[in-house]
């Protein structure tokens, strides 16, 4: 049987996305994106959580987010979860959970 691994959020970026390059000059970026929810509590008081994701962009999307995103845009992205580990300058083990987002779209209104 196949397995899905995909992603769709809607949220507002945290800050501006951070572009740079590999050593093979290819493009990337990545950014904060939160996501919020609002409930009404047993208690029948307005609870709010907000979710902060780690987003990472490739290539062409990554060149679009670096130039036209900025903080506290509302975009839609679609990707998939990937779970990265690494061993830091301290010897112990970090691990990180991200989006690889294939697509990435400002629902922003363009100024005319």
């Amino acid at each position: 049987m196949k397995s899905i691994n995909k992603v769709i959020l809607i949220g507002h970026l945290g800050a501006k996305p951070e572009g740079r390059y590999t050593q093979q000059g290819i493009s990337t970026a990545t950014f904060s994106l939160a996501t919020n929810e609002v409930w009404m509590g047993a208690d029948n008081k307005k609870h709010e959580h907000t979710e902060w994701h780690h987003i990472v962009v490739w290539n062409k999307l990554a060149d679009f987010v670096t130039q036209y995103l900025d903080k506290g845009h509302l975009v839609y992205i679609e990707g998939s979860i990937k779970t990265r580990s690494w061993i830091d300058k301290n010897n112990e083990q970090r691990k990180v959970i991200e989006i690889m987002a294939t697509q990435v779209v400002s629902l922003e209104k363009t100024k005319v």
